[in-house]
């Protein structure tokens, strides 16, 4: 199921959950995920040891250079934009800190547009609940590179800002409520939507 496949995720207000709902679903063999949530620097370590705890897959602070491996994901260090290059014969995490994008760093924007250009159709680019418009127009940069991409629906955000701005730039393949999100990207990724079990709880 994994391939070279990689998924990419973005949020802002409400994300924090949305994220966890997502993640839980999915089992340790996904494919990797790289994750911008809008958030100060003092909460993102936290925030992934929390999800780390929670899913079966590892979850993370993403830092520099770093492979991107299946079964594990990245979460943009607050303060950071957050992106993905080529390198050899895979993909590393790539961390900058140059000026906000749409006023915050990191920025989904960021992060999709090096999707866009670097995995291209091999990506899946996911919007979740958030304030603005952020990343809705790197979502559009990846559907034009040959992605497919997700967003959450209104009736499950808690500000369906984001979403509702990808949806209306026509950068949006299917519209999904965020407690069958997880089940939709298996399915899609050819996988089965068997319960994932969290690795702690394993002896």
């Amino acid at each position: 199921m994994t391939g070279d496949r990689i998924v990419f995720i973005g949020a802002s207000t409400g994300g924090t959950e949305a994220i966890k709902t997502v993640l839980q679903a999915l089992p340790r063999e996904c494919p990797p995920i790289l994750i911008a949530q809008h958030m100060p620097a003092a909460f993102t370590k936290p925030f992934a040891e929390r999800l780390d705890a929670l899913c079966a897959m590892a979850v993370k602070e993403a830092v520099e250079g770093e492979r991107v491996r299946p079964g594990h994901a990245y979460v943009a260090p607050g303060g950071a934009h957050l992106a993905v290059a080529r390198t050899g014969g895979g993909f590393v995490t790539r961390l900058n800190h140059s000026a906000p994008v749409n006023r915050v760093r990191p920025s989904v924007d960021v992060l999709f547009f090096s999707a866009a250009e670097c995995v291209g159709p091999l990506g899946i680019g996911v919007i979740l609940t958030g304030m603005g418009k952020d990343g809705a127009a790197g979502l559009m940069a990846m559907k034009q590179a040959g992605a497919h991409t997700f967003a959450q629906d209104a009736d499950s955000c808690v500000v369906f800002g984001m979403p509702k701005a990808a949806i209306a730039m026509g950068a949006v393949d299917e519209i999904v409520a965020i407690e069958g999100l997880g089940q939709r990207l298996l399915q899609h990724l050819g996988g089965h939507a068997t319960p994932a079990v969290p690795r702690r709880s394993h002896p």
